[in-house]
């Protein structure tokens, strides 16, 4: 994640209003409540609409993104989860999975994730992600990306 690390100064004013668009629509699929994890959260810009409804955890891989969030975070890989089975009620991860083994990543999430968790993950529709691992999740089509959820 040096990429990240190295662009964190200017990443919202690169991301917040797509990240922002697609968090929209994500509201509009979901009923956020309980305790969320958004994987991949970079800055937060994707976790902070979402402080209204549930108590946040952002979750990425670049400390220097991390640390512009105000509220919980985690430093970690989406492959390699450290928390425990069936912990979550919602789990989001905005334009972010495309960059870790997507397999394990939504393996990761379903472990995590309770009986009746909410997911939804945007992925890039240029980052040739096999749609075949997002079976049973409703595909919303927006612009550059695809947006999963299931709810």
């Amino acid at each position: 994640m040096e990429y990240y690390d190295q662009i964190a100064d200017g990443y919202d004013e690169l991301y917040k209003e797509e990240q922002l668009e697609k968090v929209k629509i994500i509201l509009e699929n979901i009923k956020p409540k309980g305790l969320l994890l958004d994987v991949g959260a970079g800055s937060g810009i994707s976790t902070k609409p979402f402080e209204k409804f549930c108590t946040c955890i952002a979750f990425d891989a670049s400390w220097e993104l991390l640390k512009r969030y105000n509220g919980y975070k985690m430093l970690g890989k989406a492959e390699e989860m450290p928390f425990p089975d069936n912990y979550f009620d919602v789990i989001i991860s905005v334009t972010a999975l495309h960059h870790c083994d997507v397999k394990k990543a939504l393996k990761e999430i379903e472990r995590v994730g309770k009986k009746d968790v909410q997911i939804a993950i945007s992925i890039l529709k240029k980052s040739k992600v096999e749609l075949e691992l997002f079976k049973g999740f409703n595909r919303i089509d927006s612009e550059k990306d695809w947006i999963f959820v299931k709810s």
